[in-house]
């Protein structure tokens, strides 16, 4: 057993043994304060979830997937080498040199979009090592160490990632969406090309101020707003 991670003010963590996400989830519907960070630092894969006490809707709560997909990206990138790419899916996926490396998901007490949730958590998976013998049988699959990343330091990247995520929290309640939709437009994966969501194909254009996805098809333009998410995963 590890020494207990470090994290800055107004975060404390817990060793959640299994699962970080439910146990975020189960803490926060119990009452817990936000600022819990529940992980697991385990031999091939970590995973994180962080506890927020929303004050808006849901639809503006939401935010909180991207800006914590934002604050993973600039720990990372301040921890790996410089050549190491990191980009961030609309619905929460992780890109590391392209390939898919773990994801984002998210919780809440409540799905309804104008409501104000008790609770939000949003939690990330990420694979340390890759779970196939022969990674050239899932090339669109990577894990953090096979990308040039193994003197990344677990415990140091889940710390870095409360800190980071911390600094963008502030931002937000201080500037608002801006921002932060600047800084996560520019680590969009796959805009400009073709997507589908819920059976629907078309051209992935970006996303609006609430971070939903615009979905172009020959004749319309589709708003798949994040709330989508807590309903269903791609």
């Amino acid at each position: 057993m590890g020494a207990p991670l470090t994290f800055p003010p107004l975060m404390w963590g817990e060793d959640a043994g299994e699962d970080a996400m439910g146990h975020a989830a189960r803490r926060a519907a119990l009452g817990c304060d936000a600022g819990l960070v529940s992980y697991v630092l385990g031999a091939s894969q970590i995973e994180a979830a962080l506890v927020f006490a929303p004050e808006v809707p849901l639809r503006k709560a939401m935010a909180m997937l991207p800006l914590c997909g934002v604050g993973f990206q600039n720990a990372l990138g301040a921890l790996a080498p410089p050549e190491v790419a990191v980009h961030l899916e609309w619905a929460g996926g992780i890109r590391i040199n392209g390939a898919s490396c773990g994801r984002f998901h998210v919780l809440s007490a409540s799905d309804t979009p104008d409501d104000v949730p008790d609770w939000l958590t949003v939690g990330f998976t990420l694979p340390l090592l890759p779970s196939s013998d022969s990674p050239g049988d899932t090339p669109d699959e990577t894990a953090l160490y096979a990308e040039g990343c193994a003197e990344v330091d677990p415990p140091l990247l889940i710390e870095a990632w409360a800190r980071h995520t911390l600094n963008w929290i502030t931002r937000w309640e201080q500037d608002g969406p801006a921002p932060l939709h600047a800084e996560w437009r520019g680590l969009l994966h796959g805009v400009g090309e073709i997507a589908t969501w819920d059976g629907e194909t078309g051209t992935f254009l970006g996303a609006d101020e609430d971070f939903g996805m615009l979905l172009r098809d020959a004749d319309t333009t589709r708003l798949i707003p994040l709330t989508e998410l807590l309903r269903r995963q791609p």
